[in-house]
C-alpha cells in the first residue's frame, strides 16, 4: 500500500511540473520573421530551466518568478520546412516550421472579408494550393485587460481547403509578394467586422496621448462582468427614455399584426444602421412601416424588397411570415403571396436582431421598395420602432482597448514584417478626430512591439454613398480619407493603397479584393523589398490660379496622367470661388499636371476631386495605372470637426 502511495505521489509530482506551454502561435505550421531576432515565449514553473533548439542553434533561458519565460533565437533566412523543440520539465516540438515574410493583417471587415466572398472565389480557390502561404486566424475575443494568450487560433496552408477562410486582402497580398520573392509568407489575420480604431488601440497609448487621457480616466479598470453590468443598465435607461416605455418581448406576438397601434412608438430613417440613435445596441428591435394599396392592386402578388439587414430578421406583411434570413450581407427580396393585401392601409413588420457591431436595416433606398404588378411603393423613410432586447454581451465598440486587450496583446513580441491595416468605415463620423486615433494606434503598436517603426501600411476608404456626402452636404467618408491621407503625410513608413475606383456605391464591402491585395504588394515590394517599381497614383502637390482656370501639380506623375475614360474626359473634379460653393469642374491633362475649371466659376479659389461618400466617378491616374488620390485644396467647412469618441459611462 505504502509503494503504491509512494508511487502515485511520483507520477503527481511529474505531472505538476510537466507544464512547460507554448502561445498558440507557436504551433505546427507556423512562419517565422527571417532576418530578424526570433522571439518564443511561453510559461512553465518558475525558476524552471527552458531550452529552444531550432534549424541548429541552440537557446537557453529559465522562467521568472511568475512562470513566464522569453529568449530570442538568431536571425534566420528564409526556408523550411524545420522543426523547433521546447525542453522543460516536459518536451514540445512544433512540426512543419518555415522561415519568411510575416505580416499582421488587422482592421474592420473588408479585412475580416474572406477569399470565398471575394469576385472570383470559385476560381481563386482552385488556384490556391501553395503551403508556402499560410494564414493565423485569430479567433475573436475581447477583455478589459490585456491578455496573455489567444482565445484559439492556428496555422493553416493555403490549399483548396483553406483558403476560402483567409483573409481576401491579406491572401492577395501574400500571393503577389510570393510570386515576386519565392520565399514563405504567413499572415496573422486579427480583425472584426465592425470596430472603430479605438478599440484596437492600448489603454496606456490613450493614457498619454493629450486627446484622449480625460476620456480613458474615466474608464474603470474592473473586470468585464463589471463593465458588461455597467453598458447594460447605461443603454438600457438611454433606450426607456428614448422610446418612452420598458424594454420588453411581452407583446411580440401583436406586433406583426396590421392592426397593432404603434402610434406612441418613436421613429428612424431606414435605410441607415441604427447605432446612431439606438448607441451600441446589440439586440432586437422591432420595425414597422405602413403603406396604401389600391383595390386593383390589393388581390395581386407582390415583391417585397427590403435592401439589406444586420444580422437577422424575420419578415411579415399584415401578419403574414414572407421571409427570413441570417445573412446580414444579403439582400432581402421577398414574394408576397396573392391575397395577403389589402385594399387601403397595410403593414410590413420587421424583427431585426443584431449580434455586433452596427444593426438594421441598411443599403440603398432605392432596395427598399414593394412592386405590385406595375405600381412601385418606396419604402425608404421612417419607419416606427420598438427595442424589446438586449443583448447581454459587450460589443467590441463598447469600450476602448477591448481588441487591442484580446486580439492584439497576445501576439506580442512575435517577430513580424510589417502590418496591413483596413479600417475607418467605423471612424467616419469621427473623421477629424481620425487624424489623431490613427496615429496614435501605429504608435502604439511600434512601441509595444519593440520592433522599430515596422512598415505600416493601409487601405484608404473606397466608394460607398452611406450618407450621401458631398461638396454641397459635407461628406464624412471624404474626411476619413483625407485622415488617413494626413496620416501617410505624417507618421513614418507608412504606404496608403488608394481604393475609390474599385469600391461599390451600394455596397460597403466591395468584391474586388484582388486589386486591393495587388496595390499593397506593390508598397512592400518598393518601400520593403526593394523592387524599384511605381506604387502610388498621383497625389496633390501644388495648385496655380491662372485666371479663371487652376493648374494643378502632383507627385507621382513623373510619366505623365491618364483617364480611364474612352472620351478622355477626366472625372471627379469640382471648383469654387469665395462663396465656397463648388462646381463641376472640366480638367485638361498637361503632361503631368491638370488644368481645371468651370464657366460658373470666373474666380477659383479651391479645387477638390472625389470629394464626396461615392467617390468612384474618380477616373485620373497615372502612366504606371495607380488611382489619384481625392483631395481637396481647402479646408471649408469640415462636418466632423469637434466630434469625439465616447462610450457609455
Amino acid at each position: 500500500m505504502k509503494k503504491n502511495l509512494i508511487a502515485l505521489l511520483f507520477a503527481l509530482s511529474l505531472c505538476a511540473n510537466a507544464n512547460v506551454k507554448m502561445p498558440l502561435l507557436f504551433s505546427d505550421g507556423m512562419v517565422l520573421q527571417r532576418n530578424k531576432p526570433i522571439s518564443v515565449w511561453g510559461w512553465a514553473n518558475s525558476g524552471e530551466k527552458i531550452e529552444v533548439t531550432f534549424n541548429k542553434q541552440t537557446q537557453k533561458t529559465k522562467a521568472d518568478k511568475n512562470g513566464k519565460w522569453l529568449l530570442y533565437l538568431k536571425p534566420e533566412k528564409a526556408g523550411g520546412p524545420f522543426k523547433m523543440t521546447i525542453k522543460g520539465n516536459n518536451s514540445i516540438t512544433i512540426e512543419n516550421v518555415l522561415v519568411g515574410e510575416v505580416w499582421v493583417c488587422s482592421g474592420q471587415s473588408n479585412m475580416e472579408w474572406p477569399v470565398a466572398q471575394a469576385q472570383n472565389a470559385d476560381y481563386e480557390i482552385s488556384q490556391a494550393d501553395n503551403p508556402w502561404i499560410r494564414q493565423f486566424l485569430v479567433d475573436k475575443d475581447l477583455n478589459s485587460t490585456p491578455k496573455e494568450e489567444l482565445k484559439a487560433g492556428s496555422w493553416k496552408e493555403s490549399s483548396k481547403k483553406n483558403t476560402g477562410a483567409f483573409t481576401a486582402v491579406g491572401y492577395f497580398f501574400a500571393k503577389k509578394v510570393y510570386n515576386e520573392l519565392k520565399i514563405p509568407i504567413g499572415i496573422i489575420n486579427s480583425s472584426w467586422g465592425g470596430t472603430c480604431v479605438e478599440t484596437w488601440t492600448s489603454r496606456e497609448a490613450f493614457e498619454k496621448s493629450p486627446e484622449f487621457s480625460s476620456m480613458i480616466a474615466d474608464l474603470p479598470k474592473i473586470p468585464m462582468d463589471s463593465l458588461l453590468k455597467n453598458k447594460l443598465a447605461t443603454l438600457k435607461v438611454q433606450i426607456e427614455n428614448l422610446q418612452g416605455s420598458k424594454i420588453t418581448s411581452n407583446s411580440e406576438s401583436q406586433y406583426k399584426t396590421a392592426n397593432f397601434d404603434d402610434s406612441s412608438w418613436p421613429e428612424m430613417h431606414a435605410p441607415q444602421l441604427w447605432n446612431q440613435q439606438l448607441g451600441s445596441l446589440d439586440g432586437t428591435v422591432w420595425m414597422r412601416k405602413s403603406f396604401m394599396i389600391s383595390k386593383e392592386d390589393a388581390a395581386k402578388e407582390a415583391l417585397l424588397e427590403l435592401g439589406k439587414i444586420d444580422d437577422e430578421d424575420l419578415s411579415y406583411v399584415n401578419g403574414i411570415e414572407v421571409g427570413k434570413n441570417t445573412q446580414w450581407d444579403k439582400k432581402r427580396i421577398y414574394k408576397v403571396p396573392a391575397g395577403t393585401l389589402k385594399e387601403g392601409l397595410n403593414t410590413i413588420a420587421v424583427r431585426v436582431t443584431d449580434y455586433s457591431g452596427g444593426g438594421g436595416i441598411f443599403g440603398d433606398e432605392a432596395d427598399l421598395k414593394l412592386t405590385v404588378g406595375s405600381t412601385i411603393v418606396p419604402l425608404a423613410g421612417k419607419w416606427k420602432f420598438q427595442v424589446t432586447e438586449i443583448r447581454t454581451d459587450l460589443s467590441p465598440n463598447s469600450y476602448p482597448a477591448l481588441l487591442y486587450n484580446a486580439m492584439i496583446n497576445p501576439l506580442i513580441p512575435y517577430a513580424i514584417q510589417g502590418v496591413l491595416w483596413y479600417q475607418g468605415e467605423a471612424n467616419a463620423t469621427r473623421a477629424e478626430q481620425y487624424k489623431k486615433a490613427f496615429p496614435l494606434l501605429i504608435n502604439d503598436w511600434r512601441n509595444k512591439w519593440y520592433q522599430g517603426d515596422f512598415p505600416f501600411f493601409f487601405v484608404q476608404l473606397s466608394s460607398f454613398n452611406e450618407f450621401g456626402g458631398n461638396s454641397k452636404t459635407g461628406s464624412y467618408w471624404a474626411e476619413l480619407r483625407e485622415a488617413q491621407n494626413f496620416t501617410l503625410q505624417t507618421v513614418a513608413n507608412t504606404g496608403m493603397c488608394v481604393t475609390a475606383d474599385i469600391g461599390d456605391p451600394k455596397d460597403i464591402h466591395p468584391k474586388n479584393k484582388q486589386d486591393v491585395g495587388y496595390r499593397l504588394a506593390a508598397i512592400a515590394l518598393n518601400k520593403v523589398y526593394e523592387k524599384g517599381n511605381v506604387f502610388s497614383g498621383p497625389a496633390y502637390k501644388s495648385m496655380e490660379t491662372k485666371g479663371n482656370q487652376i493648374l494643378l501639380t502632383f507627385d507621382n506623375a513623373a510619366s505623365g496622367l491618364l483617364v480611364h475614360d474612352k472620351y478622355q474626359y477626366v472625372k471627379g473634379f469640382e471648383i469654387a470661388g469665395s462663396d465656397h460653393v463648388f462646381h463641376y469642374a472640366k480638367a485638361q491633362i498637361k503632361g503631368n499636371q491638370l488644368l481645371v475649371w468651370s464657366d460658373q466659376v470666373q474666380n477659383p479659389e479651391a479645387v477638390r476631386y472625389g470629394w464626396a461618400d461615392d467617390a468612384s466617378d474618380c477616373n485620373l491616374y497615372n502612366a504606371e495605372n495607380f488611382p489619384a488620390v481625392p483631395f481637396r485644396t481647402d479646408d471649408w467647412n469640415s462636418i466632423t470637426k469637434g466630434t469625439k469618441y465616447s462610450f457609455e459611462k
